[in-house]
């Protein structure tokens, strides 16, 4: 029987700058008397890890600031309607308002997205084997508007230690059909169902997915193997 079990760490203070982010995961795994088990994958909120990167700003709350954050954080603006942008960030993703977020930070500020999302995910992977000897997976999720559909779902930012994409191309489906074009968004699925435990009003920014199908882990970024390169993409 295929199962897996996903939970919220709670008890979570307020993230800043500098603070030791992966300390405070571990701090809060402990206080719910768990521990680390191989191929757990641990799933962090990309506003905590902006925090604690100091990706925090200055905001006066003007349209016009509003305005030169989304063109300082943004490659190029795809649409405009009222004070909603279409952006394409630096990393390539698109989203509204180039990920800026207003919510669950002080009042006066704004909240940027990481620099790196993958490279965060790396090396809170990293410190975790240092710090507890365990090979776990990490994926940093934010919450993204889908295109063509109603209602936002959260998706994955960076990843380390798990397949972004599991390529089903090539074998058979349960009829014994040879699959063509399957490629699955395993971190987006995972941010996705993490998502339902994390509330936006209950300071929960961990959550830990256990298991997972061994498949699913390996080696992959977001912005290399889940943002499709200009020379696929449609709509371009």
């Amino acid at each position: 029987m295929r199962e897996l079990r996903i939970f919220a760490l709670e008890g979570v203070g307020e993230i800043v700058a500098g603070d030791d982010l992966v300390g405070a995961f571990l701090d809060a795994l402990d206080a719910q008397r768990d521990a680390l088990a191989h191929h757990d994958v641990v799933i962090v909120t990309s506003k905590v890890v902006s925090k604690s990167e100091g990706r925090v700003v200055a905001f006066d709350g003007t349209p016009e600031h509003r305005e030169r954050l989304i063109e300082q954080e943004s490659t190029r603006i795809l649409r405009r309607r009222g004070p909603l942008r279409i952006t394409e960030t630096p990393h390539g993703f698109v989203n509204a308002n180039a990920g800026i977020d207003h919510s669950n930070t002080a009042a006066g500020t704004a909240v940027l997205l990481p620099r790196d999302p993958d490279r965060s995910a790396r090396r809170f992977r990293a410190d975790i084997a240092r710090r507890r000897g365990v090979e776990v997976g990490v994926i940093v999720t934010d919450t993204f508007g889908r295109t063509w559909r109603n209602g936002v779902s959260d998706v994955a930012l960076g990843c380390a230690g798990v397949r972004p994409i599991l390529d089903l191309r090539g074998t058979p489906d349960g009829l014994g059909r040879t699959l063509e074009v399957t490629e699955v968004a395993i971190v987006d699925e995972i941010a996705a169902a993490a998502n339902l435990v994390l509330a936006k009003d209950a300071r929960t920014p961990f959550a830990l997915v256990r298991g997972l199908d061994e498949a699913y882990f390996g080696d992959g970024s977001v912005v290399g193997d889940v943002v499709r390169a200009p020379h696929g993409d449609l709509f371009r």
